[in-house]
């Protein structure tokens, strides 16, 4: 081995190297610099460095959807702009071509509200000897004896109900821009006057829940005068979905069958809540549901990030690692089910029966683990397996039949919203005439359908043909 000093000598003439390679490269950077600064003073275009060229990106492509014009509407009216003489030598100019044109889109100046004065006028039958009147029908143009005539009256319920306003914006909306003072009072009583005019429409919606093959179901919390109570929410799947809001001041079972009625037979899609076990029908529990507490239960039973799962866990790890275990067994049998049903989207009723006796038989076991072990985390949600094994899995059996309850949660959202800008109603009426307007024209917008155009066909009137 070397000694020290044979070790110092040795770095010293590395750096002895390194110092004569460093004075060289300072030498050819002054004379450059050098050279730079006498070209300046000769007037000479400074020297740029050459730098290294790039390799040219690839532009990214656009989707095909998006490589295509605005659409171009119907125009209602045209306008032609010609010259009829020369700019420049003043000839009289005629006939031509479309050079191109340029749509804009704009609404007419508001207009003020059509006010018709019925006149019934009598004339005097010298044969009959009595004075004779015609007999009025204005049926589609005015709601019973009211002064208000039914586009007005759908206009207010869709602003309403739809665009969610409060009476006195409405109020104010008619008043600034079709200067049509109306009372609160009045626009609340148009507002009824509507709920009892398409009320057939309403057990018409009702009738057809009940009759449907699978209803989607859920319920929130609703104030009426201060006290709470519950809007009960019901839909159906398909193009002819429905849309059926109704409220109660009940949160028990006796709703459910009151509003279905004692004819439904279908499938109920529902979550967890015992209101809905009574009601004599085949049912199918929410997944989302259930999963959402296997994730809650894992979460108050965490193992540390870096575990991985062991065959033998220790002592104080054993109850974590038996609850993570069995949340993803349950989360693996959701999923085989999910994977059975894109594997065998033609799959006959004998095969669908065969997998819902597989899966319902796995999740009877994984019931019976922990359901009789006291105070065991997963002893709750094992007894719920149990207690609702065969609601779990009907959504293999029938086709169209959803796992979760996701169409009735976004369907009761609308009435959310209101409630939570609104806070409820004031009165039983007003309950009833929101639930009703909801229902109508939340199937009428779940449909597709223009839900102002309809409201006008339901009130008799010709709905207006688009331009």
């Amino acid at each position: 081995m070397p000694t020290t000093l044979e070790a110092a000598i040795l770095i010293i003439e590395q750096l002895q190297a390194e110092n004569a390679a460093l004075k060289q490269q300072l030498a050819e950077l002054t004379e450059q610099l050098a050279q730079v600064q006498q070209a300046q003073q000769n007037g000479q275009p400074k020297v740029k460095a050459s730098m290294p060229k790039r390799e040219p990106k690839s532009r990214r492509k656009r989707d095909p959807q998006h490589n295509r014009g605005r659409k171009r509407q119907e125009p209602t009216r045209i306008e032609t702009h010609a010259c009829d003489a020369c700019p420049d030598c003043g000839r009289t100019l005629t006939g031509g071509s479309v050079a191109r044109t340029r749509q804009v889109i704009d609404l007419p100046p508001p207009q003020p509200v059509e006010v018709v004065e019925h006149q019934v006028i009598e004339r005097y039958c010298p044969h009959c000897d009595a004075w004779k009147t015609p007999t009025r029908n204005l049926t589609g143009q005015v709601l019973g004896h009211s002064r208000i005539g039914v586009r007005v009256a759908a206009l207010i319920a869709y602003l309403r109900t739809v665009l969610r306003l409060p009476i006195r914006r409405i109020q104010e909306y008619l008043a600034t821009v079709h200067a049509l003072d109306l009372s609160v009072g009045e626009i609340t009583r148009l507002l009824h006057q509507v709920r009892d005019t398409l009320d057939a429409d309403l057990q018409d919606l009702k009738a057809q829940a009940r009759a449907s093959p699978i209803v989607h179901a859920d319920e929130t919390g609703w104030r009426e005068d201060g006290q709470h109570g519950y809007i009960w929410a019901f839909s159906t799947p398909g193009d002819d979905t429905v849309r059926y809001y109704e409220y109660d001041q009940s949160r028990g079972g006796h709703v459910v069958r009151r509003i279905l009625g004692g004819t439904f037979r279908g499938h109920l899609v529902s979550d967890f809540y015992c209101g809905y076990n009574r009601h004599p029908c085949p049912h199918q529990r929410c997944w989302v549901h259930l999963l959402r507490d296997l994730h809650d239960l894992r979460k108050a039973h965490p193992l540390p990030p870096e575990t991985v799962i062991p065959e033998k866990p220790a002592p104080d790890e054993a109850v974590a690692v038996a609850v993570h275990r069995w949340c993803q067994a349950v989360r693996t049998l959701y999923d085989d089910a999910q994977q059975w049903l894109k594997q065998h989207p033609a799959a006959s009723q004998t095969e669908r029966e065969a997998a819902y006796v597989r899966l319902t038989g796995q999740s009877h076991a994984l019931g019976l683990q922990y359901a009789q072990v006291k105070e065991h985390p997963c002893k709750a949600l094992c007894q719920r397996l149990l207690r609702h094994e065969d609601e779990l899995f009907p959504f293999v059996l029938v086709d169209g039949l959803s796992a979760d309850n996701n169409q009735a949660e976004r369907s009761i959202r609308p009435l959310v919203i209101i409630r939570k800008i609104s806070g409820g109603s004031r009165s039983e009426a007003g309950t009833k005439t929101r639930m009703a307007l909801a229902s109508l024209f939340e199937t009428w917008l779940a449909r597709g359908l223009n839900a102002f155009q309809e409201c006008l066909r339901a009130l008799g009137a010709p709905a207006p043909t688009p331009a």
